[in-house]
C-alpha cells in the first residue's frame, strides 16, 4: 500500500493535449514569422485548428508562447548540430547544419524586436533563450571543430565568426524573398567560402615558417 505521505507523481499530458500543443507551436511559428509577435492569437488558434481557450490553457500569455516557440527551435537545432557532429561524414553534416540553421534564423528574426523590447514580461523569455543559446553555441563549436579536423572546413574560422556568417546569410536570404534559386546561390557562395583553400593554407604556412626561421 502506498503511504499517504508519498508525493504525487506529476501527470503526463494526455495524447490529445500533446497534439494540440504541437499544433499550436507549429501555427505560432507560421503566424509570427508572417506578422511578427503582435499577430492575432485568434488567427493562430484558427490555423492550429483549436479553440482560443485551448491556446491559453497551454500558454497563458503571449510571452510564454514566444518563449516556447523560440526555445523549442533552439533545442531542435542544437540536437541537429550534435547529430551532425557524430555523423560518419562530418563535413557533409556540417554544411547540412549550416543551411538548416540559416533557414531557421530567418524565422527567429521575426521575434527579435519583441524579445529585445523593454517589456518586463520578456525578461524571463530572454533568460530562457540565453540558456538554450549557450547549449547551441557549444554544440556548434564541437561540430565546427570536428569538421575542421576532417579537412572539410577551413581551419581559421572560429565559432563566433560562424555565427556571424549565419546571421548575415539569413538577412541576405530575407532580402531576396521567395527567389529559391537566388537563395541557393547565396548558400553556395557561403559554402564555398567555408571550404579549405589550399593556396591560402600554403601561404599561411609559408609566412609562419619565415617567422619561425
Amino acid at each position: 500500500m502506498t503511504s499517504s505521505s508519498s508525493s504525487p507523481q506529476p501527470r503526463q499530458m494526455r495524447a490529445d493535449a500533446q497534439r494540440n500543443r504541437v499544433r499550436i507551436l507549429a501555427a505560432a511559428e507560421q503566424v509570427f514569422a508572417a506578422a511578427g509577435p503582435s499577430a492575432s492569437t485568434e488567427d493562430l488558434a484558427e490555423l492550429a485548428g483549436v479553440a482560443i481557450g485551448t491556446v491559453f490553457r497551454h500558454f497563458p500569455t503571449k510571452a510564454a508562447l514566444i518563449e516556447a516557440v523560440f526555445v523549442s527551435r533552439l533545442r531542435e537545432i542544437t540536437a541537429y548540430a550534435r547529430e551532425m557532429a557524430a555523423a560518419a561524414d562530418v563535413g557533409t553534416g556540417f554544411f547540412a547544419f549550416f543551411s538548416e540553421a540559416v533557414r531557421q534564423s530567418t524565422v527567429k528574426h521575426a521575434f527579435t524586436d519583441a524579445i529585445d523590447s523593454g517589456d518586463e514580461a520578456m525578461a524571463a523569455v530572454r533568460a530562457a533563450i540565453a540558456s538554450a543559446g549557450t547549449d547551441l553555441r557549444d554544440a556548434m563549436g564541437d561540430l565546427l571543430t570536428r569538421a575542421q579536423e576532417s579537412g572539410a572546413v577551413r581551419p581559421d574560422i572560429a565559432t563566433a565568426e560562424l555565427i556571424g556568417l549565419m546571421i548575415g546569410t539569413a538577412r541576405a536570404l530575407e532580402q531576396i524573398g521567395s527567389d529559391q534559386e537566388g537563395q541557393q546561390r547565396i548558400l553556395a557562395v557561403l559554402r564555398d567560402g567555408l571550404r579549405p583553400r589550399p593556396d591560402l593554407e600554403s601561404s599561411t604556412r609559408s609566412r609562419q615558417h619565415r617567422r619561425d626561421a
